[in-house]
């Protein structure tokens, strides 16, 4: 199949470029420079000279204060470019997936989220990113959603991406005890995405490591215990104590109810894929 895959240069974009490839697929990535998912006229001048099967939007603005302070950026970013990549979609009949995040859900649930239960976003960014997945399910049938969250890789430059770096160096770690998620290498993302581009049923789909999820703490814990580095580094901290803009869910972890049903495989255990993760740093 012929692929574009939208945002490269991110951390999920890196990762879905790098699969499609090594299993021989004919990809082409797109970073913003590129192509700006907020521009029709050049997502349809692309589309129409590159003519793509399938089309992976990994492009967003992710900065979730950033979001908090600038409403219309993150509108133009999460919501329009997924609609605009949509459209361009349906007039050459290429399947559509986009990326979209647990940051839907308000966290206030116990257990794990499925499709089944009703976004309710607390922040800009994730009413932003549902707006995109209405947006985009709404101008094209055949779209696919796909919901992760607590994503790490490869070159990633958040949190979980960045901490064995950052201890290895003998920094400090503020890790919040009171946030939960699903931890979710981005590799085993990317390789989901693969399968459901395969199966072309569009559909709304959780993909997240198997387990039962972790907060940062946690993680971090775990991380530096699987790196051999002391856990001294790590600064056990409240999400309230670090006075961010916008509210996080305190729960989002997520689970798919369709998985199963399409014959796909969990995903790896999140502290497995964890330890791929470090050994290859």
């Amino acid at each position: 199949m012929k692929v574009v895959v939208t945002g490269a240069s991110g951390l999920v974009g890196r990762a879905v470029v790098s699969h499609f490839a090594a299993e021989s697929e004919s990809v082409l990535g797109f970073d913003h420079r590129a192509l700006d998912i907020t521009n029709q006229s050049a997502i349809e001048n692309t589309f129409a000279s590159e003519r793509p099967e399938v089309v992976v939007n990994c492009a967003a603005w992710t900065d979730v204060d950033g979001c908090e302070s600038d409403r219309a950026r993150a509108m133009t970013a999460n919501a329009q470019g997924p609609e605009l990549l949509a459209m361009g979609c349906s007039k050459i009949g290429a399947l559509f997936i986009t990326i979209s995040t647990d940051y839907v859900f308000d966290g206030t649930s116990e257990g794990f989220y499925t499709q089944d239960d009703e976004p309710k976003p607390i922040n800009v960014y994730g009413v932003s990113k549902l707006e995109g997945e209405r947006r985009a399910r709404a101008a094209w049938a055949r779209t696919i959603i796909v919901r992760s969250g607590y994503i790490f890789g490869a070159g990633g430059t958040n949190f979980l991406s960045t901490l064995i770096s950052r201890a290895s160096r003998g920094e400090r770690l503020a890790a919040i005890t009171d946030m939960m998620g699903t931890p979710t290498l981005a590799a085993d993302l990317a390789a989901r995405i693969y399968d459901l581009a395969g199966l072309d049923r569009p559909d709304l789909y959780h993909v997240v490591n198997t387990g039962d999820g972790a907060s940062f703490a946690d993680f971090a814990s775990c991380a530096l215990e699987k790196a051999g580095l002391s856990d001294d580094l790590m600064q056990p901290v409240t999400l309230e104590s670090l006075g961010r803009r916008a509210p996080r869910p305190r729960n989002s972890r997520l689970r798919c109810l369709r998985s199963e049903e399409l014959g796909l495989e969990p995903l790896p255990f999140w502290q497995d894929s964890l330890a791929q993760f470090i050994a290859a740093e």
